[in-house]
């Protein structure tokens, strides 16, 4: 049972996702990156959700993280993926720490304290999922980090780095601070959506790093884990709130308007049939990608609950993010299409920046190739073949 309500929940953060919301198109035009709203977010608690009452945090249910999230992503769809890394670094922590610990409880008290946790995981490279080039190796001057990471989300934000890497030929992940030196961070991302996920380059140079900031374990380590859903769910909330955000401005952008088309059925738009059927579907859309997104969660709140340590209850997690990987990327990309039926050429003007929706849920959609999922999942449901897991956390691995 959650430690708080879902209304005091959204109640909590409504005020700020208003402002989050109210910036969004200004910071997608002029490119200024999130710092100020991260913080704001932190300072609220925002990453801490998971975290136990009694070390600082909210205490929430998967569940209501991932709703909040989807309220996060209809501010600013940047925002959910920004946390993305952090949100499941602090998950880590809140299982290691039932299994007592004591260095997992030291992370989550600086996440209660509103430290941002950034990832460096991804390199180039064939095969470099597998065979990370990034490595920590023990020197007369003590442990030392040296390589390079292609994806950081969420890194530029962070106080602290979490960082996949190999310990001779044993993957483990090692956290630093983002100020350390031999650190270097490039916003070199360019995508042509989500934009402001600070998604660039590390470079790792003889980085110091503290034997006891290396753990067993992290991205790309073999076997079962709850990781590897929770990772893609929170894309998916990202997606979720697009369409949310869609249907809001759909509905905000017709009300008032008098111009229509010359042969439409009706004088004023709000009373065009054919607009309010419009309107409908994207409310459907939003409704549908919420829903599956909640879905999800609930999956990953039964496998979590325990320990992680279900393997049947891990696999209808990842195997429940599969399916709704299909629902909710078809609902969010049609939506943010189907929008500009609503008004004419009028609706692209650049100054209200509508194609970011589109722009953003089809960058998230690549991050993790639908075809690829599901040929997975029917390969599970018809022959057993194994799910796809992509990340390990280090906690009782099946």
């Amino acid at each position: 049972m959650s430690a708080v309500s879902d209304k005091t929940l959204q109640s909590r953060f409504a005020s700020l996702f208003a402002r989050l919301a109210d910036g969004a198109v200004e910071r997608e035009r002029n490119r200024r990156l999130a710092f100020d709203e991260v913080k704001a977010l932190q300072q609220a608690g925002f990453g801490a959700l998971r975290a136990p009452v009694e070390q600082g945090g909210a205490g929430a249910t998967i569940r209501q993280l991932f709703d909040l999230l989807i309220g996060l992503g209809a501010a600013d769809s940047n925002l959910p993926q920004a946390f993305r890394l952090h949100l499941v670094f602090v998950e880590e922590q809140r299982l290691k720490a039932l299994q007592g610990s004591a260095k997992a409880r030291e992370w989550l008290a600086k996440a209660a304290e509103g430290k941002f946790f950034g990832g460096a995981a991804t390199e180039l490279g064939e095969g470099a999922a597998q065979r990370y080039r990034t490595a920590v190796s023990r020197t007369p001057q003590g442990w030392r980090l040296n390589g390079e990471k292609f994806y950081s989300t969420g890194a530029l934000y962070a106080d602290y780095l979490a960082v996949a890497a190999d310990r001779d030929g044993e993957r483990v992940t090692v956290v630093v601070p983002a100020e350390a030196p031999g650190l270097t961070q490039r916003d070199d991302w360019d995508g042509f959506g989500q934009r402001l996920t600070v998604s660039g380059h590390s470079t790792f140079v003889d980085v110091p790093v503290r034997e006891d900031d290396i753990s067993e374990g992290g991205y790309g380590s073999p076997g079962r884990t709850w990781a590897t859903a929770y990772l893609q769910l929170i894309l998916l909330a990202s997606l979720a709130g697009i369409a949310r955000r869609v249907e809001q401005e759909a509905i905000a952008w017709v009300r008032p308007r008098t111009r229509t088309f010359s042969h439409a059925p009706a004088d004023l738009p709000k009373d065009d049939p054919l607009v309010q059927e419009t309107i409908g579907k994207l409310s459907a859309a939003a409704f549908g990608a919420r829903a599956a997104v909640l879905a999800v969660a609930e999956t990953l709140d039964a496998a979590i609950a325990g320990g992680a340590s279900d393997p049947e209850l891990v696999d209808n997690a990842e195997r429940a993010a599969a399916q709704a990987q299909d629902v909710v990327i078809s609902l969010a990309l049609d939506a943010s299409s189907r929008f500009f039926e609503l008004g004419g050429a009028s609706l692209t003007s650049s100054a209200l920046a509508h194609d970011r929706h589109w722009r953003n849920a089809r960058t998230l959609a690549a991050h993790n190739p639908l075809a690829y999922k599901l040929r997975a999942l029917g390969a599970n449901l018809l022959n057993g073949d194994p799910l796809p897991y992509q990340w390990s956390a280090g906690v009782r691995r099946s």
